[in-house]
């Protein structure tokens, strides 16, 4: 795949991805939008093949840190904050055992 569209491709996740973790919240997507185009502005006159190939690879480390890190939490009182995990985020819950299981 060509240099370009690997550049397009990141570009285009990190702003599904922006959607996805700030569902609902106006002020995170407009600042998360800002600075993802920001740094994309900044760098689009960029010639060298091997910083190209460490944006890239920087962009989709951000994409993974989000899409894997970030928790959307919402004040709700003086003292309480309401977490709202995305369904991604939700992990089976196991209980642990001290005892190693018996095969059968």
């Amino acid at each position: 795949m060509g240099t370009r569209l690997k550049v397009l491709g990141v570009f285009k996740a990190l702003h599904r991805t922006r959607m996805a973790v700030f569902k609902d919240d106006d002020r995170a997507l407009t600042a998360a939008r800002l600075k993802i185009n920001e740094e994309f502005q900044k760098n689009k006159n960029e010639t060298s093949e091997e910083n190209i190939n460490k944006m890239i690879k920087m962009g989709s480390d951000v994409e993974a840190v989000l899409r894997e890190c970030v928790l959307q939490m919402e004040h709700v009182g003086e003292k309480k904050l309401l977490l709202r995990p995305r369904e991604s985020l939700l992990l089976e819950n196991v209980p642990y055992c001290d005892q190693p299981r018996k095969k059968s």
